[in-house]
């Protein structure tokens, strides 16, 4: 009885401190302006001309920022400036990936208990959904041109989604938009037919994939989630 009393508490307290420690980096970020120095003038004084150290700098940055609410198309744009259209884009894809994991691995050891104490059954469907093909519904969650991508890696962290195909998914599906931005910050003049036909190719695409995942959890799985008391 003793540990069934104080799992709700521990799980609280992860909450609180989650929600707070969330609170203070969004201040500090707009307090000390650090989204502001992550820009052209900055990666010609730290990245350019360092080879592969100027590499994993940008990757560390990018990772970092990114992990904690920088929208990722500012260093694919960075990363095109810096390395040009195809490198910028692995670059900064790998940088994106890494604060993929971050912001993850910070919500799952802060905040699962908290979540899953405080509204149970409905965080079960939610995660029954994502848990069909883990791989698959992250990469859909990415492709969509909606969304917060912080905002959907602390969701991800809250359930059972394993880090590997979550962050694979996610990969995969940050690599066409960080392109297009790649290309812009090389220089390379992107058509507005181009981007709007990649726009609307992704939007199918997604849509299309959505609705075969829908039909195989719809199979497999909402009957047992339906079941429940």
């Amino acid at each position: 009885m003793t540990q069934n009393k104080k799992t709700p508490v521990k799980a609280l307290l992860k909450g609180l401190v989650l929600i707070g420690t969330l609170v203070c980096i969004g201040w500090f970020i707009r307090a000390s302006g650090l989204e502001h120095m992550f820009d052209t003038a900055w990666v010609d004084r730290e990245i350019r001309g360092r080879g592969a150290l100027g590499w994993l700098l940008f990757i560390a940055g990018t990772g970092l920022l990114t992990g904690i609410g920088l929208p990722r198309q500012i260093p694919a744009f960075l990363a095109g400036y810096a390395f040009g259209a195809v490198a910028g884009t692995v670059v900064a894809v790998l940088g994106c990936g890494l604060g993929c994991v971050l912001s993850f691995s910070y919500a799952r050891f802060l905040g699962r208990e908290f979540v899953q104490a405080k509204f149970g059954k409905r965080i079960a469907k939610v995660d029954a959904f994502l848990s069909t093909s883990p791989f698959s519904m992250s990469l859909l969650l990415r492709l969509m041109p909606v969304g917060n991508n912080l905002l959907t890696c602390l969701i991800g962290g809250v359930t059972s989604i394993p880090l590997l195909p979550f962050v694979a998914g996610s990969i995969v599906g940050y690599t066409p938009q960080t392109l297009i931005f790649a290309l812009l910050g090389s220089g390379i003049r992107v058509n507005s037919t181009v981007r709007y036909g990649l726009a609307a190719v992704l939007f199918v695409g997604a849509t299309l994939w959505g609705y075969r995942i829908y039909r195989k959890y719809r199979k497999s799985g909402v009957e047992a989630v339906d079941g429940e008391e």
